[in-house]
C-alpha cells in the first residue's frame, strides 16, 4: 500500500464509505483532534511510568483509534446495502467509560484534597498530561459542534468527557510519583 495517493492534493480527503469532503470539514476536524490526542496520549505512555498507567493508556489510545473511525463514518454510511455494518470493530462502549471512571477514582484514593485550582506544570511528565487534558478537551468541543450538525454515538461525548477528568487526575497522581509539587493558582489581590 502506497502512503501517498495524490487524491487529497487538491484540498479533500475521502471518509469512510467514500463521501469526498473538503479536508476543513467539521467531521475531519473532529477525528483529526482526536488523533493529535492520540499522540500525546503515547507521548505520555512513552514516558517512565508505572505498568498499570502504561496499560490504561495503551488501551485509551485504541478507543480514540475507534472513536476515530466512528467518527469518520456520516451516518448514511454506516450500514452496507447488505444490512451488515460498515465499521466491523467494537464500537466505543459504557465498560470504556466505566473503566476511565474506575482508574479515576483509583487515583483520587491516594491523592490530597484539592483547595485551588492548580496550573499546569510541576514536572514534564504533568506537563504532557495538561496538553492531552486540553486537546481532550478541544477534540470534545469539535465532536460536541459536530454532534449537533449529524448524527454521532452519543457515548463518545461521554468518553471525551470522562477522559479529560481522567487526564487531570492523572496529572496529580504522577505529581506525587515524581516528587513534584502541585502549582497552586493563588490570584493576586489589588
Amino acid at each position: 500500500m502506497k502512503i501517498y495517493t495524490k487524491t487529497g492534493d487538491k484540498g479533500q480527503t475521502s471518509l469512510f464509505g467514500g463521501t469526498r469532503v473538503p479536508k476543513y470539514h467539521l467531521r475531519i476536524e473532529a477525528y483529526g483532534t482526536i488523533d493529535e490526542l492520540n499522540s500525546y496520549i503515547g507521548l505520555i505512555k512513552d514516558q517512565e511510568i508505572d505498568s498499570n498507567t502504561s496499560k490504561i493508556l495503551l488501551k485509551i489510545q485504541n478507543e480514540l483509534f475507534t472513536i476515530g473511525s466512528m467518527l469518520a463514518t456520516p451516518p448514511e454510511k454506516e450500514i452496507l446495502k447488505s444490512g451488515k455494518e460498515r465499521l466491523n470493530i467494537q464500537k466505543i462502549n459504557n465498560q470504556s467509560v466505566t473503566l476511565l471512571e474506575n482508574e479515576i477514582d483509583k487515583m483520587n484514593e491516594s491523592l490530597p484534597e484539592m483547595t485551588h485550582f492548580i496550573l499546569p506544570g510541576g514536572h514534564t511528565l504533568v506537563s504532557f498530561c495538561h496538553i492531552a487534558r486540553c486537546v481532550c478537551r478541544r477534540s470534545e468541543r469539535i465532536t460536541t459542534h459536530l454532534s449537533d450538525e449529524s448524527t454521532i454515538d452519543n457515548l463518545i461525548l461521554v468518553y471525551l468527557n470522562r477522559l479529560s477528568d481522567y487526564l487531570f487526575v492523572l496529572a496529580r497522581k504522577l505529581t506525587i510519583d515524581k516528587k513534584a509539587q502541585e502549582i497552586k493558582w493563588i490570584p493576586e489581590k489589588f
